[in-house]
C-alpha cells in the first residue's frame, strides 16, 4: 500500500500529464497514417497581412461594397477601433509633425496616476514664471490654492499651459516630466514622439504623429479620471472670491462656433499652434463600438476644418464596420510584456514552450515525455519512501 500523497502532488502530476498529452497528440495522429494513402494536408498558419501604416497616401483594405474613405486635406490622419486597436484607415500615419496641445494627452497619461485628485496646492511664482508668451491659459494665479482636480480641468477644458506648469512642478519639475513622458511614450509603442515641452507648445524638435496620438488617446480612455476630464464640456474654476465658468475648447463636444456636436462623442483633446496648425484626437461611441481618430493640420477650410474632417472619419469608421480589413494595429509597436518566471507560472503553462518560440513539434513532444518521466520517477520515489515508512511503523513497538 502506497500512502503519503497530498492533493497538491496529485494535481501537479495531473497538470503535467495533461500538458504532455496535448503536446504528444499531433505526433500520435501523424503515426496513424498508412503507407500508400495520400498524406493529409499540413496545417497552415494564418499569416497576417502586412501593416500599411508606413506607406504613402491613403491606406485602406475595403471589401466589395464598402463605403468610400472620405477625402481629407489633413497632412496626417488615422481612424481605429478603440477596443481591438485595429486601424481601419490612415494616411501618413507615422509622419512626424508638431502636435500642439494634443500632446497634453501624453502629459495626462504620465502625471495623472502620480497625483491625488484631492491634493491641495498653493501656487508659487516660480511655477508660472516660464509659461510661454501667447500660451492658452485657464487663469491659475500665484498665491491661490487649487485642488489637483481643478488643475486637470484647466488642462483638459481650457488647454491651460499655466495648469500644466503647476502640475509638472508637483510631478518633479519640467525636465523630469518631459523625460517621464518620453519613457511613457516608448512603453506604449509610440516611437514617433519626441517630447521637449510637456504642454505641447511649439519647441524645436518636438514632434508626434497621428499614430502616436491615437495610441495616447486610446490609452487614456482606460483611465477613469482621464476619460471623465476629457468628456467634460463645462465646469467651474476657482477665482477671486468665487469660481468662474470654463468650457471645453473641443467644438465637437460643445457644439460651439457653428460646429455641430457629434453624437456619442467622448472627447479627447484638440490643439493649435502656428507651427502645428490645428490638431485633434477624438473618440466616439455608437452601436456598441468605440472609435478613436486623429487629424493633424488640415490644409484647407480654415480653423474649424479639423472638426469636420474628424467628423467625416468617424462617420466613415462606423459605416465601414465589418467591411474593411485592418491596415495595422495601435498595438503593433508596443514592447512585449515580460513573460512570467517558471516559479510564478501555472504548472501546465510552465511545461509548454512560449508561443512563437520556433520549437518544433518533436521538441515539444520530447519535453513532454521528459516531463511525464519526471512525474513517474517522482511518484515511484514517493511510493518507495511511503512503503519504507510503513514497514518501519510496523517494526517499531507501539
Amino acid at each position: 500500500m502506497i500512502t503519503g500523497f497530498s492533493r497538491r502532488t496529485v494535481s501537479t502530476a495531473c497538470a503535467l500529464c495533461v500538458a504532455g498529452t496535448l503536446a504528444l497528440a499531433p505526433a500520435a495522429g501523424a503515426a496513424t497514417h498508412r503507407a500508400g494513402e495520400p498524406a493529409p494536408p499540413a496545417p497552415r498558419a494564418a499569416v497576417p497581412q502586412p501593416a500599411l501604416l508606413y506607406g504613402e497616401g491613403t491606406q485602406v483594405r475595403p471589401h466589395p461594397g464598402a463605403p468610400e474613405v472620405p477625402s481629407l486635406t489633413a497632412l496626417s490622419w488615422l481612424v481605429a477601433d478603440a477596443s481591438s486597436g485595429n486601424v481601419l484607415a490612415a494616411s501618413e500615419a507615422h509622419r512626424r509633425l508638431a502636435p500642439a496641445s494634443t500632446l497634453k494627452t501624453l502629459f495626462a497619461l504620465t502625471v495623472l496616476p502620480k497625483l491625488a485628485a484631492t491634493q491641495q496646492h498653493t501656487v508659487r511664482y516660480e511655477e508660472l514664471a516660464d509659461v510661454p508668451e501667447g500660451s492658452s491659459l485657464v487663469g491659475v494665479e500665484e498665491g491661490h490654492t487649487y485642488s489637483v482636480s481643478d488643475l486637470w480641468r484647466g488642462v483638459f477644458l481650457s488647454s491651460g499651459n499655466d495648469a500644466v506648469h503647476v502640475l509638472a512642478s508637483l510631478n518633479g519639475g519640467w525636465d523630469a516630466t518631459a523625460s517621464r513622458m518620453q519613457t511613457e511614450a516608448r512603453s506604449l509603442g509610440a516611437f514617433d514622439t519626441h517630447v521637449v515641452s510637456p504642454d505641447g507648445y511649439d519647441t524645436p524638435g518636438q514632434v508626434s504623429s497621428a499614430f502616436d496620438l491615437a495610441v495616447f488617446g486610446r490609452a487614456g480612455l482606460h483611465n477613469a479620471d482621464f476619460a471623465r476630464y476629457c468628456a467634460t464640456a463645462q465646469a467651474e474654476f476657482p477665482g477671486d472670491g468665487w469660481p468662474f465658468a470654463i468650457e471645453n475648447t473641443n467644438r465637437l463636444l460643445t457644439g460651439e462656433d457653428g460646429v455641430a456636436r457629434y453624437p456619442g462623442l467622448i472627447g479627447i483633446k484638440n490643439g493649435y499652434t502656428s507651427n502645428a496648425g490645428n490638431t485633434l484626437v477624438v473618440a466616439a461611441h455608437r452601436g456598441g463600438r468605440t472609435l478613436v481618430a486623429t487629424v493633424m493640420n488640415p490644409q484647407e477650410g480654415g480653423g474649424l476644418a479639423v472638426y469636420e474632417e474628424a467628423r467625416a472619419l468617424l462617420d466613415w469608421g462606423f459605416a465601414a464596420a465589418g467591411q474593411v480589413d485592418p491596415v495595422g494595429s495601435l498595438d503593433a509597436l508596443r514592447p512585449a510584456a515580460p513573460k512570467p518566471t517558471a516559479s510564478a507560472a501555472p504548472v501546465a503553462a510552465a511545461t509548454s514552450p512560449p508561443e512563437d518560440s520556433g520549437w518544433s513539434p518533436a521538441a515539444v513532444a520530447g519535453f513532454a515525455v521528459l516531463g511525464a518521466g519526471a512525474v513517474a520517477l517522482t511518484l515511484r520515489a514517493k511510493g518507495n519512501r511511503a512503503e519504507r515508512g510503513e514497514r518501519a511503523d510496523r517494526s517499531d513497538p507501539a
